[in-house]
């Protein structure tokens, strides 16, 4: 009970910190002139006029349309170029807010971090709060959630220990290779992690690295949505030589780590084929 206090208590602190922080967020740029009034004149010619929208501010949201995109890369941008600080703390703070509670949604803020930040600023902003966000996830399950867990998720709690017993002597690589080749939600790892005794040493480096082709996708696909246009420019021979770049690139780390350490790795290759821990395949 008062592991469960502390964690409530953790959460609430974080969650009042995250939300005075978004209610110092600037305004918008305005939006444009809207058409609002019709002027006739006395020869009969009627004259539209456009009237500012002085208190109408962009604001926002996820697109859903071409239109929408394009007001959301130009409404990225003019964050980035007015108020970089703000954005940035309220950027971090919102990732590792999300990481630490195992809140899903990082391939959406992957792709912000690549929108407003660029390729390698985004990419190493991407992979620091993840690694960061992670491991404070492991340190929170550690102190307050052990055995909330273990009673919740038994059985995969139960796999993931046999899997660690098995590769024990080679537990940095198997860390790796549940990253490139998820067998259980990255969330779940994060937390049964401390449970199964993973020095924490090895689920930070795993972490970093084997995430790292994840991140790369992702805010390379915000760097592209920051520069999108029009349908003519998303559809190009450089941009479609770019996705396949970004595709190659992502899946190397995790073709070497298969081809070179499946042998080394014991009962692993089996379940992922299958879905199944080894005392559950179907004759």
């Amino acid at each position: 009970m008062r592991s469960l206090i502390g964690l409530l208590c953790v959460v609430v602190i974080a969650t009042v910190y995250l939300y005075s922080l978004t209610l110092y967020l600037p305004p918008g740029p305005p939006r444009p002139a809207q058409t609002t009034a019709e002027t006739q004149h006395a020869d009969g010619a009627a004259e539209v006029s456009k009237v500012p929208a002085e208190n109408a501010r962009s604001r926002l949201k996820f697109p859903s349309d071409l239109e929408e995109l394009r007001e959301l890369s130009e409404l990225l941008q003019f964050y980035k170029s007015e108020h970089t600080a703000y954005v940035l703390l309220l950027f971090c703070s919102a990732y590792l807010y999300k990481q630490s509670f195992a809140i899903p949604g990082s391939f959406f803020l992957n792709i912000l971090a690549g929108a407003i930040f660029g390729l390698h600023w985004g990419l190493l902003l991407a992979c620091v709060l993840t690694t960061v966000g992670s491991t404070a996830c492991y340190l929170l399950s550690q102190a307050f959630g052990k055995c909330y867990i273990v009673r919740l998720f038994p059985d995969k709690v139960a796999m993931l220990q046999r899997k660690v017993e098995d590769n024990k002597d080679c537990l940095f690589f198997f860390l790796l290779f549940l990253r490139f080749f998820p067998m259980t939600p990255n969330w779940f790892l994060n937390m049964a992690a401390p449970v199964v005794n993973i020095p924490v040493t090895f689920f930070f480096c795993s972490v970093f690295i084997g995430l790292l082709p994840y991140n790369f996708i992702c805010v390379q696909a915000g760097v592209m949505l920051a520069e999108v246009s029009s349908l003519d420019h998303l559809f190009t021979w450089q941009r479609l030589a770019q996705l396949l770049a970004t595709a190659c690139a992502a899946l190397l780390p995790g073709a070497l780590v298969r081809r070179y350490g499946q042998r080394r790795l014991k009962g692993t290759a089996a379940h992922q084929h299958n879905g199944l821990p080894d005392n559950k395949k179907v004759h």
